[in-house]
C-alpha cells in the first residue's frame, strides 16, 4: 500500500523544501540554489543532509515561523508534525494489505503500519523478508511514511533470529497494537473482561515463578554456578510469560527440573570435557523427579519454546565463543561465520543482537 499520487506530491514539496531550507541552514552541500535542485542530488548526498537535520531538529519550528516557500497554515501543520518523525534501525517484517509492518529494534518492540510513498516496498527491497533497514518513518495526514530514503542491509536471518522477531512482534502488537499514526500511544484495554483475565493469570503465575526460580538457584548454586542459575532464571520467566503460562500446570519442583535439564543439555552438562559437568539424570534425583518425567518435561520446554542443540538464545556467556551457531548469518545468499565476516557486517551484527561481540575489535585487542 502506498500514497496517492496527489499524497505523494504534497508530501515530496514539503519534505523537499525542508530538507532545501535545513542544508542552507547548516551549509552541508555547497551552491544548492533551489528545493528542486536539491531532490535532484544523488540520494547518498540527501542521506548527509538527513543525518546533519536529526541533531537540529527545532530547524522545524525556524522553518515554519520563515515558512521560506510560502506554505499554507494546512501544509505547515504536517511539517510541525514531523517533529514526532522516528529514526534508526528497523526490520521491515511483514507485508500486509493495508501496510508494511516496521519492527523497531529497540528494548521496548513497537511495530509500525507503514505507506510506501510511490513504490511499494516489495520493489525496493525485494520479497524475502524480513530485512534490516536504516530511515526515517514520519506522519503525514493521519498516516506514517518513510522519508524517502531507505538503506538496507543484505543480511539474512536464521530461524532462531526470526523467532524472536516473531515473539517481539507480538510483544509490541499487544503494548500498542499496530502503530499507524505518530506519536505512538500505549494500546488502551477496551474490553474490562480481557484486563481482568489478565491480571487474574499474571498474579496466578507470579508464585509459581518464584517457587521454581527458588528451587533452580538453590539447584545450580550449589552444584553449579551463578552463570547456569541466571540462564535457568531467563527460561523460568519465559515460560511464565506464555499465556496461558504452563507453569500453571504441574508441580513446580518438575518444572524446576525441566528447566536445569534444558539447560543442561544445550550447553552439553553432561559432556566431561565441560566444567562444571553432571549427568542429566542426576538432575531428576536431585528434584525428586522421575528419570522419564525429567526428560519428558525437559522434551516439552524444547518443543514449546523451538529450542534446538547449540540454541544460542540459551547458551551461557563462557561457552558462547564455542558455539558455531552463535556465529553463523546467511549474507549475500550464503551461510557464513560472520567472524570471518568485514568488520562492517560485525557492527550491523552486534547491533541487533545477532552476536555478543565484535569479533574484529577483540582481535585488535588481543593484538594489542
Amino acid at each position: 500500500m502506498f500514497l496517492t499520487p496527489d499524497e505523494a506530491e504534497l508530501f515530496f514539496k514539503l519534505h523537499r523544501s525542508l530538507m532545501f531550507y535545513v542544508n542552507e541552514r547548516l551549509g552541508v552541500v555547497p551552491n544548492i540554489g533551489s528545493a528542486d535542485e536539491f531532490s535532484a542530488l544523488p540520494p547518498e548526498i540527501r542521506l548527509e543532509v538527513r543525518n546533519a537535520f536529526h541533531d537540529e531538529t527545532d530547524l522545524i519550528e525556524s522553518f515554519v515561523d520563515a515558512n521560506p516557500c510560502d506554505l499554507s497554515d494546512e501544509e505547515l501543520d504536517i511539517v510541525l508534525s514531523w517533529h514526532h518523525q522516528v529514526a534508526g534501525k528497523f526490520f521491515i517484517f511483514r507485508q500486509l494489505k493495508r501496510y508494511t509492518v516496521f519492527l523497531s529494534t529497540e528494548d521496548t518492540p513497537i511495530a509500525y503500519g507503514v505507506l510506501a510513498l510511490t513504490e511499494p516496498f516489495e520493489d525496493l527491497i525485494g520479497l524475502h523478508l524480513p530485512v534490516m533497514t536504516d530511515t526515517v518513518l514520519m506522519p503525514f495526514q493521519g498516516k506514517i511514511v518513510y522519508d524517502g530514503l531507505l538503506s538496507s542491509y543484505n543480511i539474512s536471518f536464521g530461524g532462531g533470529i526470526r523467532r524472536s522477531l516473531n515473539e517481539n512482534y507480538r510483544t509490541a502488537k499487544e503494548q500498542f497494537g499496530i502503530v499507524t499514526s505518530l506519536p505512538a500511544q500505549a494500546r488502551p484495554m477496551t474490553e474490562k473482561k480481557a484486563t481482568k483475565k489478565k491480571r487474574t493469570s499474571s498474579q496466578k503465575v507470579q508464585p509459581v515463578l518464584e517457587t521454581v526460580v527458588s528451587l533452580t538457584d538453590e539447584f545450580c548454586r550449589e552444584r553449579l554456578n551463578e552463570e547456569y542459575a541466571d540462564m535457568c532464571r531467563r527460561l523460568a520467566e519465559k515460560l511464565a510469560r506464555k499465556r496461558p503460562s504452563p507453569l500453571l500446570r504441574g508441580k513446580p519442583a518438575t518444572w524446576a527440573c525441566g528447566i536445569v535439564r534444558t539447560i543442561g543439555w544445550i550447553n552439553y552438562l553432561d559432556d566431561r570435557s565441560f566444567s562444571p559437568h553432571m549427568k542429566l539424570t542426576e538432575i531428576d534425583k536431585a528434584f525428586g523427579v522421575a528419570e522419564s518425567t525429567g526428560q519428558g518435561k525437559s522434551k516439552t520446554i524444547r518443543t514449546m519454546l523451538k529450542i534446538r542443540p547449540f540454541d544460542p538464545t540459551w547458551t551461557l556467556p563462557s561457552r558462547m565463543d564455542d558455539n558455531p551457531m552463535a556465529w553463523m548469518l546467511e549474507v549475500n545468499g550464503f551461510l557464513m561465520d560472520v567472524r570471518h565476516a568485514p568488520r562492517e557486517v560485525q557492527k550491523i551484527a552486534f547491533e541487533k543482537g545477532l552476536i555478543p561481540y565484535i569479533p574484529a575489535e577483540r582481535s585488535d585487542n588481543e593484538a594489542d
